[in-house]
């Protein structure tokens, strides 16, 4: 059993900056990648940033040049930093750690989410 520990998060306005961190702990599969996936009201869940066990990072378009994903390994935590923050970037961010598909998250497991809300 995997449990994901969310933090971070909140209010910001636009431009503003967050942070989330996301620690795993528990018997995670030796090729898995971690990171966040996002939801807004009425959307899809979509990716917002992953990166693999072995540290290759994957990006939303729409994030790239603005967040940065970052690990810390030892401890399988993985840090999202967000800068620029637009209001579309607005939406649950939920912690993801599995194997498999990055477009298609399943089998493995969720945090249990947190909102951001990007408004003046």
């Amino acid at each position: 059993q995997v449990q994901l520990v969310e933090s971070g998060g909140g209010l910001v306005q636009p431009g503003g900056s967050l942070n989330l961190s996301c620690a795993a702990s528990g018997s995670i599969d030796s090729a898995y990648f971690m990171g966040w996936y996002r939801q807004a009201p009425g959307k899809q869940r979509e990716l917002v940033a992953v990166s693999s066990h072995a540290g290759v990072t994957t990006y939303a378009d729409s994030v790239k040049d603005r967040f940065t994903i970052s690990r810390d390994k030892a401890k399988n935590m993985r840090f999202l930093q967000m800068s620029s923050l637009k209001p579309e970037d607005a939406a649950v961010y939920s912690c993801y750690v599995g194997a498999g598909e990055i477009a298609t998250p399943g089998g493995g497991y969720w945090g249990q989410g947190t909102q951001i809300t990007v408004s003046s």
